[in-house]
């Protein structure tokens, strides 16, 4: 049995929650991360409006994504101890809100700083809605099961890139580009709406407070797991951040075929998203440890693949399937967090951003000394082989640890 199902209410148990009003609620709490992966990822394809109304570069525009990253590597560990003592439907349905105002707030930004403070503050929420909706999904959750309603949540966040940016894009580019942060500030609105109507009543854990929940930095196996999504998924950004220009450059990719890649990648992780949990269910580390493996064999792949545009292409899509590591990574955090279990699965989506840096950084850095577009696919391989290799550490402490979650 998991630590997190040890200091869960009764009232949220698995056995009192019928299996079509948890499913009902996980899909509630998924249109909440719809709302943040839409409002997260939407700006990517905006910044030439963005730059061009507020008269900056759009490299300086591209400050934006940097200041939203930021937002959501310090507000989810920030506001997951703040709030530790808060009800959990109450608390997100104050964070949805809370990103709902953070964009509207974001449309009527007058000047170039002030949208970047306003990107920062709207993804505050980001972190600690996703690891508190994991939480909860997997409260109610039949046994075995808790990956798939992890992935349930999450799947809202991976259908964004397929459904809600293409629409919010649309809409910045028919409309202007603050229409698109109002589209996302009203699906928040819809979040907010729908939790309030589907979550049951659940409270804090008994004794939650701030200072529990730092107790989790203290336990190295949450270290290491957060080591292993940091580093480990870092070589999805490193080759994802660079597809565009790499398959124009290399595989003679007209440009009106690029949008096609991209909805690819989505694709991939939307299957990563639905079949990766359901092996986690089963085995937990060995589908964890299959994930680094794979990401290694693909990423490197890519190095050779990014030539020819139909490999390339399907490469991509593969790659895409490596976001499966989420849910994955975020039931691991459940089991080796003890009674810090808001603060654990938050830093999650910490990781998950300094990866996102991480791989950007590191694919930008052999891609200017000079050893081509195709080197980010070793990046990516080499990155995702050092997440092994903490895996493999991770593996080798926990079994030394008493206690029965390692």
């Amino acid at each position: 049995m998991s630590s997190f199902s040890q200091t869960t209410s009764p009232s949220a148990a698995s056995t009192d929650t019928p299996a079509v009003s948890s499913l009902r609620a996980n899909l509630a709490m998924g249109v909440g991360s719809f709302a943040i992966g839409t409002g997260e990822f939407v700006i990517m394809g905006l910044l030439p409006e963005v730059a061009r109304d507020l008269g900056v570069s759009i490299p300086q525009a591209g400050h934006v994504i940097s200041a939203y990253a930021l937002g959501v590597v310090i507000g989810a560990p920030l506001l997951a101890v703040l709030s530790s003592g808060w009800p959990r439907r109450k608390l997100l349905i104050a964070l949805m809100l809370a990103f709902g105002l953070g964009n509207f707030a974001s449309a009527i930004a007058p000047n170039y700083l002030l949208l970047n403070l306003l990107r920062f503050i709207a993804a505050l929420p980001h972190g600690t809605y996703f690891g508190v909706a994991a939480l909860v999904a997997a409260s109610m959750a039949a046994p075995g099961r808790r990956g798939q309603a992890v992935g349930q949540v999450m799947l809202g966040l991976t259908v964004a890139t397929l459904v809600g940016v293409p629409i919010a894009a649309w809409l910045g580019q028919m409309l202007g580009w603050r229409s698109a942060f109002v589209f996302v500030g009203a699906l928040a609105i819809l979040a907010s709406v729908l939790i309030r109507r589907e979550l049951p009543e659940i409270p804090a854990a008994a004794g939650a407070s701030p200072l529990r929940e730092l107790g989790a930095l203290k336990r190295p196996q949450v270290l290491f797991t957060l080591a292993i999504g940091a580093i480990g998924l870092g070589g999805l950004f490193s080759v994802f951040s660079y597809v565009k220009p790499t398959m124009m450059t290399l595989a003679d990719m007209p440009l009106g075929q690029v949008p096609i890649v991209l909805a690819l990648f989505g694709v991939g992780m939307v299957l990563g998203n639905l079949v990766g949990p359901r092996f986690a269910d089963r085995a937990l580390m060995p589908t964890m440890c299959g994930l680094l493996a794979w990401g290694v064999l693909i990423l490197g792949a890519y190095t050779f693949t990014a030539y020819h545009p139909w490999l390339g292409s399907i490469n991509v899509l593969l790659v895409g399937t490596l976001v499966a590591m989420g849910p994955v990574l975020q039931i691991r955090l459940m089991d080796v967090a003890g009674d810090a279990q808001t603060l654990a699965a938050a830093l999650n989506h910490s990781a998950f951003n300094v990866a996102n840096a991480l791989g950007a950084w590191l694919g930008g850095v052999v891609v200017t000394a000079g050893f081509g577009w195709s080197a980010t696919g070793w990046v990516g391989a080499l990155l995702a082989l050092a997440g092994l290799a903490v895996f493999a550490v991770s593996a080798r402490s926990a079994r030394r640890e008493p206690g029965p979650a390692r």
